[in-house]
């Protein structure tokens, strides 16, 4: 069996590097969702740099006397010699001390630190920071990584903060894209166009997911085995992941708000008012609140709105903006919640269907992604021009892909679908959402207007049938056409 490698990466491995390279001090926050891979990046740096004089600790959710007693467990593990740390500022005086003896430390959960109780850690940090800064033969360097961005904010980038201005250095680790995932998939499964929906509508990009399928034995497994072994076990690895690392923070009347917006994607304020009032009016009137707290603060939601709308306008719909979360709260937290009361395969299944439901808007996301990341390696016959997005109106006028290609005027016009045929079969009715956008955005005229057809996977009647009404037929076989070579090429 190919043993799991790492993927992808390839600019902020180099970024790395070239902070590495420069053999001064060096202050660098690593931020990223939780599971994204941040610590699996410092650890394959410092492994290839060949660095030997590590510290990694892991800040807990505690009092000072907590951390500084995790701080020294850590430090024993790694052999830092005494003297250790008896309070937080004993903390960042010996991390400066190792940092100037040519240590590379690493403070994993810094947002930690913005609790009342520690948050005095960062002035004394900052006072050490800054006699770093003023070394020149201090060698080492701090690096902060981080999950909840809000908080990694207040720390590091509020004016008021003690260490605003301080970093020298700033990694934002996003999502894998596609064609990291596609050499995943070459690796270790396969990238038939059902395969990658399937698992990008489940785990998007978040490594951490698809290395537990690999371990468990699954990731090329059919997709109710895999959902069982991940989900539904006693053991099974994701089967507690919300709730630990996602909902943790979160209780009662936020939750009411995350489920419908999982349940409905492309909700409306007054959809999830209407609901809220149904269900719990007593809290009504916060519903406005409680999105703005899950979009600002936790960035769990996410408010799309239809291209060329401005920023106030009143048409935003909402969405869970992690796939892994909305799939847990629309379809897997009710069945697994269940195992002790129902049969195995009957709660598997009807997980199963709730995602294969959600693929629809899955896959919206997922060719938006996939026209992007061609266009950025000059892939394709379609060159952006500006960021993938989707049309409505108050109607119920749809377009999920809108294109401009503003250098040679084009415009391109998708409808999605995960089923081929009802593709296929819905192509007269998007003739009439394209004459409402064209009518709506006079500015177009004289454009040249292509219609494109999307779903997974065409035959070659479908294909005839597509290009016979006008339109471009296109699946995730075209898509992803000329994404891997490429990458395995690069690849070290």
């Amino acid at each position: 069996m190919t043993e799991w490698g790492f993927y992808g990466r390839h600019e902020e491995r180099s970024q790395l590097a070239s902070v590495l390279a420069r053999g001064r001090w060096f202050f660098l926050q690593i931020s990223g969702r939780r599971r994204i891979g941040k610590t699996r990046l410092v650890q394959e740096l410092l492994k290839l740099e060949r660095r030997e004089r590590v510290l990694y600790i892991q800040i807990p959710d505690s009092d000072p006397a907590g951390v500084v007693s995790t701080a020294r467990d850590f430090m024993e593990n790694f052999g830092v010699s005494a003297p250790l740390p008896h309070d937080l500022r004993s903390l960042a005086v010996r991390i400066g001390e190792l940092c100037v003896e040519g240590w590379i430390v690493a403070l994993d959960e810094f947002q930690s630190f913005s609790r009342k109780a520690l948050y005095p850690f960062t002035s004394e940090l900052q006072s050490v920071v800054d006699r770093l800064a003023a070394t020149p033969e201090a060698r080492g360097g701090l690096i902060v990584l981080g999950s909840l961005h809000t908080e990694m904010q207040a720390l590091l980038e509020d004016r008021s903060a003690p260490l605003y201005q301080r970093l020298t250095d700033t990694i934002s680790l996003g999502h894998l894209d596609i064609a990291s995932l596609l050499e995943l998939l070459q690796a270790h499964a396969d990238t038939t166009p059902e395969r990658l929906l399937f698992l990008w509508n489940l785990f998007e990009g978040v490594p951490k997911f698809y290395r537990d399928c690999f371990e468990q034995g699954v990731i090329a497994a059919d997709r109710q085995t895999l959902l069982e072994r991940m989900f539904f076990s006693s053991s099974s690895p994701l089967r507690t992941e919300a709730d630990n690392w996602f909902l943790r923070e979160l209780r009662g009347r936020y939750d009411l708000v995350l489920k419908y917006v999982a349940r409905h994607p492309g909700c409306t304020h007054a959809d999830l008012q209407a609901h809220a009032d149904s269900v719990a009016p007593e809290i009504g009137s916060q519903v406005g609140g409680y999105l703005k707290t899950l979009e600002e603060k936790y960035e769990m939601v996410e408010k799309r709105l239809p291209v060329f709308a401005k920023a106030k306008a009143r048409k935003g719909h909402y969405t869970i903006s992690d796939n892994f979360l909305r799939s847990w709260l629309d379809a897997l937290a009710v069945p697994t919640a269940a195992i002790n009361f129902r049969p195995l395969s009957v709660l598997v299944g009807q997980a199963d269907q709730r995602l294969m439901t959600a693929e629809g808007h899955g896959l919206e996301r997922l060719v938006g992604q996939l026209y992007e990341e061609r266009s950025r390696k000059g892939l394709g016959d379609f060159p952006l021009t500006s960021r993938i997005e989707g049309w409505w109106d108050r109607s119920d006028t749809e377009i999920d892909l809108v294109a401009l290609d503003d250098t040679h005027q084009r415009l391109r016009l998708g409808s999605c679908k995960p089923s081929s045929t009802a593709l296929v079969a819905d192509l007269g009715r998007f003739d009439g959402h394209v004459a409402r956008f064209l009518k709506a955005f006079p500015r177009f005229a004289g454009w040249q207007v292509e219609k494109v057809a999307l779903a997974p996977s065409l035959t070659p009647e479908e294909r005839l049938a597509i290009e016979a009404k006008g339109y471009l037929p296109e699946s995730l076989v075209d898509l992803t056409a000329g994404l891997l070579p490429e990458l395995s090429a690069a690849s070290p």
